[in-house]
């Protein structure tokens, strides 16, 4: 007689990437990097697991501990903040997440900075760029990537 393994608590590879897939995309950001979590929130694909505002976690729509499997079928991506406060509740409705939220909303010349910081480039739809090297900025070097290099802005946000 075998015994049931037993049930796994994380998603794995595969039914997290269809999560991401299935999440909402951000308009005019690349849908590798950027998405909308369940309740409207921008997350960044590189935050995963982390605190801030734009950090997610891979949720299970019904709870684990009310029988939730961990599956691609009943997996949400939620801002951090959101998925602690949602804790083992599966009754809310998206209102009552977006209550939870972090309440910050950044510009698009923000998300530029923070993808060049994390990415190295932007990519966007007529706005692709790389960051430049300290030694491409002294003309100690010539890239060979052609792609324009990003204009921070100089003025304050």
């Amino acid at each position: 007689m075998s015994e049931n393994p037993a049930r796994a608590r994380s998603f794995d590879t595969k039914a997290k990437s269809i999560c991401w897939s299935k999440a909402d995309v951000v308009a005019g950001r690349h849908p590798e990097r950027w998405r909308k979590d369940a309740a409207g929130n921008v997350v960044c694909k590189r935050f995963f697991n982390c605190l801030g505002c734009l950090c997610f976690e891979y949720d299970h729509i019904l709870p684990f501990s009310k029988g939730g499997e961990s599956v691609a079928e009943n997996c949400q991506i939620l801002q951090t903040r959101v998925n602690r406060l949602k804790a083992s509740k599966d009754d809310l409705d998206v209102d009552r997440l977006k209550d939870f939220s972090c309440d910050v909303q950044f510009t698009d010349k923000e998300l530029d900075i923070i993808e060049m910081a994390v990415y190295g480039d932007v990519i966007r739809p007529g706005n692709q760029c790389r960051c430049r090297t300290v030694a491409e900025m002294l003309g100690k070097y010539k890239p060979k990537d052609h792609t324009a290099a990003c204009k921070l802005p100089t003025e304050p946000l």
